[in-house]
């Protein structure tokens, strides 16, 4: 399995008990879409790799996992911090409107107003809001990504239509 038919979900935080069990946190939508897992894929150095897991109890925004392949303490130092993947075929179909960030990297930014823009990079979802991050005449711009902003994609066209604040290209595009 490799990274680029996966979606993360989330990462190793601490070690919870004596006997293996581990905390993660989520980086998800809804954390008790997954309180069922079987299965899911650590990244350990570089490479996906399978974990079984025996028992899941989802708190809020994090879990308390038992895996099959971890069964003490010490064993926690080979996955701590170890990103958590499943497969893409893992998450639900979405309404037309809709969209997953994966979708729509490398999609063109359409501005209601100002016409064909750049291409979007990426996402950052750090802060309380997401952001989309768009190259435009070779400069990073940052997008909030509200329903007032981004008005929806065109997954066909691989078109984000978007009606940008008045003055927020000129923000990024004045000298410095």
């Amino acid at each position: 399995m490799n990274k680029e038919s996966c979606y993360e979900i989330g990462f190793v935080t601490k070690p919870h008990g004596l006997n293996g069990a581990v905390t993660i946190t989520f980086d998800v939508d809804n954390p008790l879409e997954y309180k069922n897992l079987e299965s899911v894929f650590l990244e350990i150095s570089g490479r996906l790799v399978p974990f079984f897991i025996n028992h899941i109890q989802v708190r809020n925004n994090s879990a308390i996992i038992e895996f099959e392949e971890i069964s003490d303490r010490e064993q926690f130092q080979e996955i701590k911090s170890a990103k958590l993947f499943l497969p893409l075929d893992f998450l639900p179909q979405l309404p037309d409107d809709e969209f997953y960030y994966h979708e729509v990297i490398d999609f063109t930014v359409v501005d209601k107003n100002l016409g064909e823009l750049g291409i979007i990079s990426g996402f950052n979802t750090s802060g309380p809001q997401p952001i989309m991050v768009m190259e435009y005449q070779e400069k990073e711009i940052l997008i909030p990504a509200t329903k007032e902003i981004v008005i929806k994609p065109n997954k066909s066209k691989r078109v984000m239509e978007v009606d940008l604040p008045e003055g927020l290209l000129d923000v990024y595009l004045e000298e410095e």
